[in-house]
């Protein structure tokens, strides 16, 4: 630790000393010359040639720091070039005062480019520290603000300074040139300690910035004491600004070694100028010019010009902070009226605007409100992140907004809920608006690269003016509810009743979740058989529900509901382990002869689950069941519905777990489907096994098997009810099959029963 410390530079205090005793040293001699010239001319001068060589030095020691970042070490490294300047022009000006006699305040060309290089070079490295500035609003006005003190600075700086020097080298050319870079010199000056008011420390150390500040500031105001000097031509403000300002040069170069050697984080802040400085700039102005009036001085015209343009200037501040306020109390307004992230009408606004058409004189005029409701927008944001969700929110909106009329209102109540007022049509017109609106909403939406397919539930609620609102707006929320019972995706308009219906819905949810830990549930399996001798190659997982007071419960009953509820995937999971355990059960006492393969349904939203596959992997490893005996049949609407989580798919295939594609050959997308979709076995659906068009009977299913055989894929067709489709199905070449033919679904018993008893319960094809 100590020689890792040891072997830093440690700051150097010398610097500082020499500095500060040299700038005591010229006020010193200034104060004792004031009043006549009671030393040799060399000792007003000797200070500031000497104190800019210090500082030079101390400003190239921290540019040289291997430890300090490159933009610290290139800001001080154009401070020291800036120094360097400096003390050229000095030791010109010494020269020309002790040597050549020339009058302290007199400043030859050769000096002024010093001092303007000087001055250039130091405005330079202050334009490059970063403004911290928010908005076009707030650097207008920090653009005017610093005009204004420039304006009066300059005018202070004409009657302090430059007037003066050019009065008493009675208007000669070389002063003028020379009396007007002083001024631009001292304008400059002031421009940098504008911009390091207004400038984030960047990489420097915390207090440099304020101590360059306060160099320029004391160089600018002891140079606009000049004039008080003027008639002793032996002393300049140069003699006491210099060794002040270097002194402050090496005061920062000290500071910024001190934190690299303390190894403190520099960390970035914004400042800004003071409110009250540009006012504080024009009262000066302004007491100047009431003093130049009351003695008659020449400047007093010029002056009330300047104090002209600075009102003016600050009356246009006023103008520009007035807009910005009008601004942001519109955007005040705007929010509380709207949706942040569409843009659209919030709540509130709607609510305005409905309660407006429901005021309407006409008692006959109608009034309909049409409920928006994503379906399955939840999934999207788990599985893909709220960023893509809210991309899709703004996307629907989009879309909502160019199906309406001007006159009508579409809003967001907040999530993935619309509402849409269509205010003067009638009940038919608002329905062909509603299937509008399921129509553009039906297109894919592209978010972040994700194409995405958007279903809506829409609910319609009637009404006329004179309605409560709140009401209608009840209404519609019914028929929404309505609408997604019905398997989402379409539009439903609210009738009497229909709150009855969908509370008995919603309560058969509330059991379902009841069922499915108490025991209510239990599962059948339906055969699946070879055609070629009937062997029973597997069997389908069917679950029924046992309700206490209903009986048995159809599946079409619930497992629509366990969809809308999320109950499906606890649901899912318990008919996935019974199952398994069952397999496994048959396989521990039939050996060879229990069923050799598992199907299994599966929703969309249970592979949209992220933890599916985990718990797929968990059941097989609790019952012992090989992978490759179980199948995961998912549906054609299904696969469509999964979007990414088809990768889910590929993970269970890597498993061992075998995919069956359901209901083969009813959904639009089936090459893309086989193209797209990891699946092993094609199920052939019941539609083509009992069609009763003879001319076409044949046609599909051959197509199919043909499809089948060219991608590699297995075959079962679904729904063979007798002999005849079962014959057919065998002269095409199908393999295997199941129906009602061959068995209706069994309890497990049966199963078992059935093949120690017949080997086979199913008839043979002949």
């Amino acid at each position: 630790m100590s020689s890792e410390v040891s072997a830093r530079p440690r700051p150097v205090r010398g610097p500082v000393g020499v500095c500060g005793l040299l700038a005591l040293l010229s006020a010193v001699v200034f104060v004792v010359n004031l009043g006549e010239l009671r030393t040799p001319v060399l000792a007003l001068w000797l200070a500031a040639p000497l104190a800019s060589l210090v500082g030079l030095g101390s400003l190239l020691a921290v540019a040289r720091r291997d430890d300090l970042p490159r933009a610290t070490r290139r800001f001080y490294r154009h401070l020291a070039i800036g120094c360097g300047m400096a003390f050229v022009g000095t030791l010109i000006n010494t020269f020309d005062s002790v040597v050549r006699g020339m009058p302290a305040f007199y400043v030859s060309p050769a000096a002024g480019i010093a001092f303007a290089g000087a001055i250039g070079i130091n405005v330079w490295a202050m334009a490059r520290l970063p403004l911290r500035l928010s908005g076009p609003g707030e650097v207008l006005r920090a653009a005017l603000d610093g005009l204004v003190v420039l304006l009066a600075a300059g005018a202070f700086s004409w009657h302090y300074v430059t007037r003066p020097m050019v009065e008493a080298a009675d208007f000669s050319a070389m002063m003028l040139a020379s009396a007007a870079l002083i001024m631009c010199l001292n304008l400059l000056a002031l421009f940098a300690f504008g911009k390091v008011a207004l400038a984030g420390r960047g990489h420097l150390a915390r207090g440099v910035l304020p101590t360059l500040a306060s160099a320029m500031l004391v160089g600018t105001v002891l140079s606009s004491g000049q004039r008080l000097v003027m008639d002793k031509p032996w002393l300049a403000a140069v003699q006491l600004a210099i060794p002040v300002a270097m002194l402050c040069a090496v005061i920062a170069a000290r500071t910024q070694v001190r934190a690299a050697v303390s190894s403190r984080p520099v960390r970035g802040n914004s400042r800004r100028l003071p409110v009250w400085l540009p006012y504080l700039a024009i009262a000066a102005v302004d007491a100047l010019l009431v003093g130049l009036i009351a003695t008659g001085d020449a400047d007093a015209l010029p002056m009330a010009g300047v104090a002209v343009v600075l009102t003016a200037i600050v009356v246009a501040r006023q103008q520009s902070v007035f807009r910005e306020n009008a601004g942001l109390v519109a955007r005040l307004d705007h929010g509380a009226t709207h949706d942040t992230l569409t843009g659209l009408p919030n709540r509130a606004l709607f609510t305005e605007r409905l309660d407006e058409a429901l005021a309407a004189d006409d008692a006959d005029r109608p009034v309909s409100v049409a409920l928006i409701d994503l379906d399955d927008f939840k999934t999207v944001n788990d599985t893909l992140g709220h960023g893509i969700g809210d991309a899709l929110l703004v996307a629907v909106a989009e879309r909502l907004t160019v199906t309406i009329r001007k006159e009508d209102t579409v809003a967001r109540l907040g999530g993935d809920e619309f509402v849409v007022v269509l205010d003067g049509i009638d009940p038919e017109a608002a329905e062909a608006a509603a299937h509008r609106m399921i129509a553009a909403l039906a297109e894919p939406v592209v978010a972040q690269g994700h194409e995405l397919l958007v279903r809506a539930s829409i609910g319609l609620a009637d009404g006329h003016a004179g309605e409560d609102a709140a009401d209608l707006l009840r209404r519609a929320d019914i028929a929404m509810y309505a609408a997604k019972h019905g398997g989402g995706s379409n539009v439903e308009r609210y009738t009497e009743g229909m709150a009855v219906s969908i509370a008995d819905t919603a309560a058969l949810g509330a059991q379902l979740q009841h069922a499915i830990t108490d025991g209510q549930l239990f599962l059948m399996y339906q055969p699946i058989v070879a055609l070629d001798g009937g062997r029973l190659r597997g069997v389908e997982a069917l679950v029924r529900w046992a309700h206490p007071l209903q009986g048995i419960v159809p599946p079409v009953q619930f497992i629509p509901v366990a969809e809308r509820t999320g109950l499906i995937v606890p649901l899912g999971d318990w008919v996935l382990r019974e199952a398994c355990h069952q397999l496994a059960a048959w396989r521990d006492e039939l050996g060879e002869r229990a069923p050799g393969v598992l199907n299994v349904n599966v929703s969309a939203r249970q592979l949209r689950d992220p933890g599916f596959v985990d718990r797929v992997a968990a059941i097989l490893a609790e019952t012992g069941l090989p992978p490759h005996r179980l199948t995961l049949e998912i549906t054609e609407s299904t696969a469509v519905a999964l979007g990414e989580a088809v990768t889910r798919l590929d993970d269970l295939r890597r498993m061992g777990i075998r995919i069956a594609l359901d209901d083969f050959g009813t959904g639009q997308s089936t090459l893309t489907l086989l193209h797209e979709l990891p699946v092993d076995q094609l199920k052939l659906d019941r539609s083509f096994t009992q069609g009763t068009d003879t001319s076409r009977r044949d046609t599909m299913p051959a197509a199919v098997i043909a499809l089948a055989d060219a991608v590699g894929l297995d075959l079962v067709a679904e729904g063979v009810e007798n002999e005849d489709q079962a014959a057919r199905l065998a002269d095409l070449g199908y393999q295997h099959a199941q129906g009602y033919h061959f068995a209706r679904p069994l309890p497990a018993a049966a199963i078992g029963e059935m093949v120690v008893t017949q080997g086979v319960s199913v008839p043979a094809v002949s």
